[in-house]
Parts: structure tokens; C-alpha cells; sequence
């Protein structure tokens, strides 16, 4: 046996989700002895078994994912409740596994994968869905890339009917319910409970808000998600706004955004076009227009 050979048949082991009183499985989903495959490839010492001692590493594997994707979501944890919520996570985690070097790209499929298994969030799955949206935008904003900005004399070269081009970082969501509102008081309720234990390998409870906090009721919401000095931001738009954003945003030229906008939001085009100077000075002051 070489070592990639024995490094697939360990982590095939490690992999495995956890029982329900947190110990490793004692059978594989196609039924064979989890017991014999590890005896097969590890040794025990004077303390533990061969069992035992690679089910340390797969209680820590667990424990961390887990770890890691509650504080990449703590608003769908407060959605879902602390039990269904690592009850999903764990579903999720085994039928999606992480295929990357970096825990922050543990959720980038999750927004799939809960809408096709609706059966987590019941009723609240619409709601789930505009939370997982936002926590994962939340998520790109604060690491993508930011292009130089572009200055009053860039803005002054520009044509008649100029294409902008919009920091990478920018998110746009169009959503059901007001979830910035819900995921900010998460977040303050988390800044309130710092001082709780920091183990958090190991005390996956702590993630999980110790005050129910209460749904949102349904508001249609347009948000754009954007960074500031290395600092997230959620800003709330009217739907003309959000309109022409979004088309600017998929790289259709002034004109077409401003029909798109006037079509979209059933707005006149004296309206829109009467909007724009201030959208504009406001948006580039926030650096959202880039070269």
C-alpha cells in the first residue's frame, strides 16, 4: 500500500458523519466494519485502540467544519434553531464536502443544496434561502478584489452612452424579506456574548444565539452588499435603483440600464433619469465605480 492509497482509505474513515452521541461510526453506508479497515492501516498504542485513535481525528474534523460553517452562518442558525441547524450542516457537509484548501468556501454550495432539500426549513425556507444568499455575499464581499477607483476626470472622458464597470466586490440581491435587518442583530447579539468560552473546536453551542430572535415578517428587499475599508456594509435601494444597477452591473451600456430600470420598476423615465446625478455621485463616492 502507498501513501495516497492509505491517505484515501483514512480520510473515507474520517469523513463519515458522526453518531449521534458524537463517536465514529461503526459501519461505513455500504455496511463494512469500520473496526477492520482501521486495524488494517493503524496501529494501536499502550492507551488506545486502533478505533480510538483515529477517532480523535474524526471527531475533530467534524467538529471544526461544523465550527466553521456556524460562523459563516449564524443568521440561518437563528433561522433554523441550534438542533436542525447541525442536523442540516451535517447533511450538507456529507453530500457536499469540502473540495478546497480554504474552510471559507465550506458554504458555496449551500444556497443549492437547501433549496433542494426544503425539508430543514418547512415553512421558513424562502426566508432560509434570503439568509444563506446574504451570509454567503457577506461572505465574498469582505475577500474579493478591489480595482482602482474611478475619478471625476475618468467620469468626464466617458462617451454619451458609457458602459461602468463596478468593483468586483459588489453584490446585489434581490430578496423577500429584510434578512440585513435580522443578520445585524445576530451579529450584535454574538458581540454581546464574547466573553462566553472560546473553545470553539470543541463548544460548537456557542454559535448559536442564546436569545430567540424574532423573523422578519415579508418586505421586498433590495440590498447591495459592499465593502469599506475592510468593513461589510448593507446598502438598502429603491427598485429604480436597484434596477439600473443590476444592468450596469451586467455590463449594459447607460442607455439600456435606464430603460431596464424604467421597465422593471414601472417608474417614468423623467423619474429615473431625473434620479441619476444623485445615484451616481453617491455610488462613486462609495468607490463602487471602478477602471
Amino acid at each position: 500500500m502507498n501513501l495516497e492509497e492509505l491517505q484515501k482509505i483514512v480520510f473515507g474513515v474520517i469523513q463519515q458523519p458522526l453518531t449521534a452521541s458524537e463517536e465514529m461510526r461503526k459501519r461505513t453506508p455500504d455496511g463494512k466494519s469500520v473496526k477492520k479497515i482501521v486495524e488494517s492501516v493503524i496501529k494501536p498504542n499502550d492507551r488506545l485502540t486502533s478505533f480510538e485513535r483515529l477517532e480523535i481525528y474524526n471527531r475533530v474534523y467534524w467538529f471544526r467544519l461544523l465550527s466553521a460553517i456556524a460562523e459563516d452562518f449564524p443568521g440561518l442558525c437563528a433561522i433554523l434553531g441550534q438542533k436542525t441547524f447541525y442536523k442540516a450542516m451535517e447533511a450538507y457537509l456529507t453530500e457536499c464536502p469540502s473540495e478546497s484548501f480554504t474552510l471559507r468556501n465550506l458554504g458555496s454550495r449551500l444556497e443549492n443544496w437547501l433549496e433542494r432539500n426544503p425539508r430543514y426549513a418547512g415553512k421558513k425556507q424562502r426566508l432560509a434561502l434570503d439568509m444563506v444568499r446574504l451570509e454567503w455575499a457577506d461572505i465574498e464581499v469582505f475577500d474579493s478584489a478591489e480595482l482602482p477607483r474611478m475619478t471625476e476626470e475618468d467620469l468626464q472622458r466617458l462617451g454619451e452612452d458609457p458602459i461602468f464597470h463596478l468593483q468586483p466586490y459588489l453584490r446585489l440581491l434581490e430578496l423577500d424579506y429584510p434578512v440585513d435587518d435580522m443578520l445585524l442583530k445576530v451579529h450584535e447579539q454574538e458581540e454581546q456574548e464574547s466573553d462566553v468560552a472560546s473553545n470553539v473546536v470543541l463548544e460548537r453551542e456557542i454559535h448559536a444565539p442564546a436569545k430567540r430572535i424574532r423573523a422578519p415578517r415579508p418586505k421586498k428587499t433590495y440590498l447591495a452588499v459592499h465593502r469599506q475599508e475592510n468593513s461589510n456594509y448593507f446598502k438598502n435601494l429603491e427598485p429604480d435603483s436597484f434596477a439600473l444597477l443590476r444592468a450596469l452591473h451586467a455590463g449594459k451600456p447607460l442607455s439600456a440600464a435606464i430603460e431596464e430600470s424604467v421597465s422593471w420598476s414601472n417608474q417614468s423615465v423623467e423619474h429615473v433619469t431625473g434620479q441619476i446625478h444623485e445615484w451616481f455621485s453617491n455610488w462613486s463616492s462609495l468607490g463602487w465605480f471602478c477602471k
